[in-house]
């Protein structure tokens, strides 16, 4: 049984279909990678997922329950945690603080949540940071605050959205480092990411999306050989390389 259903998704705003029948399924343990040019829905369909915005028809089965009517934070306990593009950490709060807050959907004192805590800080590389204002931290640490506050929520899907952008190369292998470390512990990833050295190396399967609507999916050593793929996304300098 997958652990998620993506079933005939369809997301319109005022008339422009922004998701166009998209269906796809995540099995767990598998780290599936979700790509396309900018606009082509991939955060809508995150959002739709996470019901941060209703869908308009399709519907999304999670762990054989339907969620695409459940509140945002019905679903983030039910284990689908997620990161944003534009990293929104609690910019006044410590590091350590930042992770406590997400802990306590699942602890309810403050020891427990600490503990919690600081573990993730430790497994995301951050306890170095922890008390350090969130706002102080560069973009990579932004980045790895993100999801460690995700990863506090006990996800068994976790849904991250560009958490490679703007890394520079050394920030980029330790990322892939990380996100391997995340599937290691059990937990199933839905990865948006437009660098394909991160992509090519950590995902098991690949859907590709252009102007809302599937154009492939397959495992990732196909999808760069994909003459649709390439013409509407990768270009023919990524081919020829």
């Amino acid at each position: 049984m997958p652990l998620l259903e993506v079933n005939n998704l369809t997301k319109k705003y005022d008339g422009l279909l922004a998701v166009d029948n998209v269906s796809f399924k995540i099995n767990a343990g598998q780290i599936f990678a979700l790509i396309g040019p900018n606009g082509s829905g991939k955060t809508t369909i995150f959002n739709c997922i996470n019901n941060f915005c209703p869908i308009t028809s399709g519907n999304i089965i999670f762990k054989n329950n339907n969620i695409e009517n459940l509140k945002s934070y019905k679903i983030c306990k039910m284990g689908i945690g997620r990161t944003f593009q534009v990293v929104k950490p609690l910019s006044r709060m410590t590091v350590l603080d930042n992770i406590v807050t997400s802990a306590f959907l699942r602890v309810n004192n403050i020891e427990n949540a600490r503990e919690k805590a600081l573990e993730i800080l430790d497994f995301c590389g951050l306890s170095h940071l922890q008390d350090k204002q969130a706002k102080s931290l560069p973009i990579a640490g932004k980045k790895r605050l993100e999801i460690a506050r995700a990863l506090a929520t006990e996800p068994s899907l976790l849904l991250l959205d560009e958490t490679a952008a703007g890394l520079n190369p050394k920030e980029l292998e330790e990322a892939i480092a990380l996100i391997k470390k995340i599937k290691e512990k059990g937990i199933s990833i839905l990865i948006v990411e437009h660098i394909m050295k991160v992509i090519m190396a950590i995902s098991d399967l690949i859907h590709v999306i252009n102007f809302g609507k599937t154009i492939f999916e397959g495992k990732p050593e196909d999808a760069v050989k994909n003459r649709a793929v390439i013409e509407a996304y990768l270009g023919e300098e990524y081919a020829n390389s």
